[in-house]
């Protein structure tokens, strides 16, 4: 599944680890979410459309 997170995160001006801080998970969670490596769970990635003020369809798109 692609998502936006990075270009969220960049555009927001925060680190990893800050958006991590706000999402309660660790640096490497946020990497692996950014790189593809992991789905985050549907909480998590409602959390995080939550936090830039997306919906879950705006970032997360399946290929």
């Amino acid at each position: 599944m692609r998502n936006d997170v990075k270009e969220l995160r960049v555009a927001a001006g925060l680190s990893q680890r800050e958006l991590a801080e706000a999402l309660e998970v660790s640096r490497q969670t946020v990497n692996s979410i950014e790189t593809g490596r992991y789905d985050p769970s549907l909480p998590l990635a409602i959390a995080i459309a939550r936090h830039f003020a997306r919906t879950v369809e705006e970032i997360f798109h399946v290929d």
